[in-house]
């Protein structure tokens, strides 16, 4: 596997006893994470970890394996749309399914993201393959839980949101408690993180001296990433969404995306 960050494992965690546990996969491109998670607690979990790792575990080879009383996978997207809930038909979804440009080795989801949005998405044939195992009607999309934290923390409409993945970054924005922006965009460098963040500000019609840029994800006060765009945007701030109980020593805004996985429920593919 590859080098994972904030690694964890509770003393009381006891494979024997995952039937009663939860177990969360965050599913990017080339990589993974999990966590097993109890009664709202932290028992395990793991970043960046080798994407093969999940199709053929060798290493977790027993802890993905287990029984569990509840799997949540959260999938990545190469492309989607959001319909609004009024507008959305299952017998339609082929129909929006179109716009994606779907290849013969993708595989499309359709799913509510929040109170008023459904969200058709596409996700790569080896990332499918590799957790078909775990039950598609446990898939939800990868932003599904993170969406519904920020939306219970009543988010201000002058606040930008942003994920940072390892290889991608998700912008999200409210107006009240409705979702008014949201999109991917890959990235390589902390360039590219102003660059799309910029052009979204543009596109929200907030000026970088009013927005105030929430982070979480794979981001750290003092990165180059933080500080490339502390240049660009003065208010900054680490989303302190606490949605598990964790372990003093794993900062909650790393593992939110993933934690907040266990917020969502079952999806449906298509």
């Amino acid at each position: 596997m590859d080098e994972n960050n904030n690694n964890y494992t509770d003393n009381s965690f006891n494979l024997y006893q995952a039937y009663s546990y939860t177990l969360l996969l965050l599913v990017e491109p080339t990589s993974f994470s999990y966590a097993v998670v109890y009664q709202n607690r932290l028992l395990v979990s793991a970043q960046n970890c080798d994407l093969d790792e999940l199709a053929h575990p060798k290493q977790l080879s027993e802890l993905l394996s287990a029984t569990y009383k509840k799997v949540i996978i959260g999938l990545p997207a190469t492309g989607l749309t959001l319909v609004p809930k009024k507008l959305f038909s299952d017998s339609l979804v082929a129909d929006y399914a179109r716009f994606l440009d779907v290849k013969e080795n993708e595989k499309v989801f359709a799913q509510a993201l929040d109170a008023e949005n459904n969200i058709i998405y596409k996700t790569p044939g080896y990332i499918a393959a590799a957790v078909e195992k775990f039950g598609f009607q446990n898939a939800v999309y990868t932003a599904q839980g993170w969406i519904q934290a920020i939306i219970k923390s009543n988010p201000p409409s002058d606040n930008i949101y942003i994920e940072v993945g390892k290889s991608q970054v998700q912008l999200l924005n409210f107006s009240g408690r409705s979702l008014r922006f949201y999109n991917t965009f890959e990235f390589s460098h902390e360039d590219d993180l102003v660059y799309f963040t910029s052009v979204v500000a543009e596109e929200l019609r907030l000026k970088p001296q009013s927005a105030t840029l929430v982070l979480s994800g794979d981001i750290s006060l003092d990165d180059k990433k933080m500080k490339r765009l502390a240049e660009f945007f003065p208010k900054m701030e680490i989303n302190g969404i606490k949605v598990l109980e964790l372990p003093g020593q794993i900062p909650s805004h790393k593992l939110l995306a993933l934690a907040a996985l266990s917020l969502c429920g079952s999806s449906e593919a298509h």
